[in-house]
């Protein structure tokens, strides 16, 4: 079976990285697609650098990507193994030149996120691993494991959530488990996947997302979280399922 090794993916996402920063660092014109989400040069870039890199590493295994186009959105039902492409999560992070945006890269099998990787150019920071496999962060030079941190009873729960999606049911659901107020709940705001990735690497415990996100937001992240120990699944405890017919994620709630 088929596992990816991090010394051919890393150069992708890095590429896709430089062809993101290269947009960044200039004006750039903004698109907006149907569901009026922006799009700019430099998710086309970094589609157009990951999807070439991919055919010629893997050419017997298709890649799915956010800014692919009719014909592979409808071939994509009939794939068991495939790659799953976000080239650059958090446009709107990017727009609003936050740093908090990501390339995310994932092997999809039998409906599940088996590996990941996670890229954010502007921190310089990788995380990649699978449920099973465990994960790990590349920064400062360095290769380092990561294990989430369970809540511990009596201390206050580390919650992440969207800088722009943070809705009413969102805070519905977090009363559940305690009063902001209080300090019962402590909340850091994070844009992209990146949200995943510090619960995986142990800076928080909780994140809910009631709000819509496709498969391609999630299925890097759940793959490097799992590895790292913690869970992604719907709010029944069902996990969530890929390759579906609508490309929509369920509520979910990822966990330490």
């Amino acid at each position: 079976m088929y596992r990816p090794e991090i010394a051919e993916i890393e150069p992708v996402a890095r590429a896709a990285g430089e062809a993101i920063m290269a947009i960044y660092s200039q004006p750039f014109a903004i698109e907006y697609k149907r569901d009026e989400s922006p799009l700019t040069a430099a998710d086309k870039g970094a589609h157009e650098v990951i999807v070439r890199a991919l055919a010629r590493l893997t050419p017997d295994i298709p890649v799915l990507s956010e800014e692919s186009g009719p014909q592979v959105m409808a071939e994509r039902l009939g794939w068991r193994r495939y790659w799953l492409v976000d080239p650059l999560d958090g446009t709107k992070e990017f727009v609003s030149r936050n740093g908090e945006f990501t390339v995310n890269i994932a092997l999809i099998e039998e409906g599940a996120p088996r590996w990941g990787l996670v890229y954010a150019p502007v921190l310089d920071k990788l995380w990649y691993g699978g449920k099973g496999l465990g994960a790990w962060r590349i920064a400062d030079g360095r290769c380092e494991a990561i294990q989430t941190r369970p809540h511990r009873e009596g201390s206050p729960w580390r919650v992440v959530g969207s800088r722009n999606h943070l809705s009413r049911e969102t805070l519905d659901y977090l009363a559940r488990f305690g009063d902001m107020e209080r300090g019962e709940i402590e909340l850091v705001s994070m844009g992209s996947s990146l949200k995943f990735c510090i619960i995986a690497e142990g800076g928080a415990e909780l994140y809910p997302r009631l709000a819509p996100t496709c498969e391609w937001d999630t299925g890097a992240a759940q793959a490097v979280l799992e590895g790292a120990g913690g869970s992604v699944t719907r709010l029944d405890g069902e996990p969530l399922v890929y390759n579906k017919p609508d490309i929509l994620n369920p509520w979910f709630v990822a966990k330490a």
